[in-house]
C-alpha cells in the first residue's frame, strides 16, 4: 500500500513537472518570431536626456549581445515628454549620435502620433529616422506588442 501511494505521488509530480515544462516552452516560443528572433520592446517616455541616451546605448548593446539585428526584433516606441528630446532644432548632439547608431544598424523607432499632435511636432520637425507608431496611441501600440510576445524593457 505504501509503495502504491509513493508510486502514485511520483507519477503525479512527474505530470506536474512535464506540464510545467511544456508551459514554459510555450511561453518562450511566444517571445520569438517565426524565424527565431527574440522579440523585444523598448519603451521611452521620459524627458530626462540622460535616461534616453542610456536607452539608446542599451538598445545598441542588446543588439550586439544577441549577435546582430538578424537575431533580435527590436521595437522602440517613443512618446510623451520624450518626444521633445528629439526636436531636430534642439536635440542633444550625443543623443542624436546614439540614435543614428541604432538607425544605421537597422532599428526603426516609432514616434507616437498623438504625442506629435499634442506637442505640435510632426515627423519633419523631429530628428530623422522615426516612423509614426502603428497605432496612433503609443500605449495601445505598446500593449499590442506585449500581447504579441515582445519582452518589455523600460530604461
Amino acid at each position: 500500500m505504501l509503495q502504491r501511494t509513493l508510486a502514485f505521488r511520483i507519477v503525479v509530480i512527474g505530470i506536474f513537472l512535464f506540464v510545467g515544462a511544456l508551459s514554459a516552452q510555450a511561453g518562450a516560443d511566444n517571445h520569438r518570431t517565426a524565424d527565431g528572433k527574440l522579440k523585444v520592446l523598448y519603451h521611452i517616455d521620459t524627458s530626462d536626456v540622460g535616461t534616453v541616451k542610456y536607452a539608446m546605448a542599451l538598445i545598441n548593446k542588446h543588439i550586439e549581445a544577441e549577435g546582430g539585428l538578424d537575431k533580435i526584433d527590436i521595437k522602440v516606441v517613443v512618446h510623451g515628454p520624450a518626444l521633445m528630446l528629439f526636436d531636430k532644432e534642439t536635440v542633444d548632439p550625443a543623443l542624436k549620435a546614439k540614435l543614428k547608431k541604432i538607425l544605421d544598424i537597422g532599428v526603426k523607432p516609432e514616434m507616437c502620433q498623438v504625442s506629435m499632435k499634442l506637442f505640435n511636432r510632426p515627423l519633419d520637425k523631429l530628428t530623422p529616422g522615426f516612423q509614426p507608431t502603428a497605432h496612433p496611441v503609443a500605449v495601445k501600440r505598446i500593449a499590442d506588442l506585449q500581447e504579441q510576445g515582445y519582452l518589455y524593457i523600460k530604461p
